[in-house]
């Protein structure tokens, strides 16, 4: 009955065009149906939340921190140790140009890599100084592995620079190996896949080959003699089968190996990186199936100790070939 009298008194005041009822009793009339007021505790709540926003955030920036502190620490302890070992060891084994200090130094291993690889990387950023350190560090390998007594050296540069500058590169190892052994010094072949290879081209009266000195093939190698080797050599097998020139049942490992080997190279028996860290570029892996591989880290340059100290590392391996 009450709620339909205050109707009525609304309906009244509505007519009256708000002159029946002052502006109060309108809201005590309205009252009653309007709903509770909000907890004033609410706002209070969803006010701390940007500040456990922010407490977190800061938590995590100082774990962020502490981690990344310790980190870099460690980092450089690390390469502080490496440094002081690598410059130690430059200073004990130093060769002085002799090769007869390098054989004494590879004398008491039990076994020698009879191919050792190396991965050399140019610096386009130095222009041609770039080109003389890459060929003046692969003239030193060169006369190292001929002193320990290595008869092959494959080089892999990943642009393929060394294949345009064939002779220049034999002039160059000729030249450090004349510095090494003088009049006696081994002779030289430099060769690279689908090139002619390229022997002794600097013979002369001032520089002689020996014939008791020994022999070092030198074989370069770059991008293309890897994946996409394999790419071509499938393609090949592939069209060879569809023309019944090959059956499918001929085509085995020790088929593509023994193409692959023919092509490019045979499995070297020790892979040598000289870089800070482990990056193949493109090295050609079929011949990495049962390669000793060996890095130092925090290495940045092509140095006499890292050479000694992968010869050592692969005369201590177990090849167990997956056994």
């Amino acid at each position: 009955m009450a709620r339909t009298r205050e109707i009525e008194v609304f309906r009244q005041d509505a007519k009256s065009q708000g002159r029946l009822l002052t502006a109060k009793d309108r809201e005590d009339l309205l009252k009653p149906y309007l709903p509770s007021s909000p907890n004033l505790r609410a706002p209070e709540a969803r006010n701390t939340q940007p500040i456990r926003t922010f407490l977190k955030a800061q938590l995590y920036l100082l774990i962020y921190t502490i981690i990344h502190t310790i980190f870099s620490l460690y980092i450089r302890i690390r390469q502080a140790y490496h440094a002081t070992v690598n410059r130690s060891l430059a200073i004990l084994y130093y060769h002085h140009r002799t090769p007869e200090l390098i054989q004494k130094d590879v004398r008491g291993l039990s076994r020698l890599p009879q191919h050792l690889s190396v991965i050399l990387e140019l610096q386009p950023e130095k222009g041609g100084a770039g080109l003389e350190a890459l060929l003046d560090d692969l003239a030193e390998l060169s006369a190292w592995c001929a002193s320990a007594g290595l008869p092959v050296l494959s080089v892999y540069e990943k642009t393929g620079i060394l294949k345009h500058y064939i002779p220049a590169t034999h002039r160059a190892i000729s030249s450090k190996l004349h510095a090494y052994f003088g009049r006696r010094r081994p002779s030289l072949q430099i060769r690279a896949p689908h090139l002619p290879s390229f022997l002794n081209g600097d013979i002369s009266e001032d520089f002689g080959v020996s014939g008791n000195a020994g022999h070092l093939s030198i074989l370069l190698l770059s991008a293309e003699d890897g994946r996409s080797t394999l790419v071509d050599l499938t393609k090949t097998l592939t069209e060879m089968s569809q023309r019944d020139k090959l059956s499918s049942t001929d085509i085995s490992l020790d088929l593509v190996d023994a193409e692959i080997s023919e092509s490019v190279m045979g499995e070297p028996d020790l892979l040598l990186l000289f870089g800070s860290n482990i990056k193949l570029q493109g090295y050609p892996p079929w011949q990495l199936r049962l390669t000793e591989i060996f890095h130092v880290k925090d290495n940045s340059g092509v140095e006499y100790q890292i050479f000694l100290r992968a010869l050592y590392s692969y005369a201590k391996a177990q090849m167990r070939f997956g056994r």
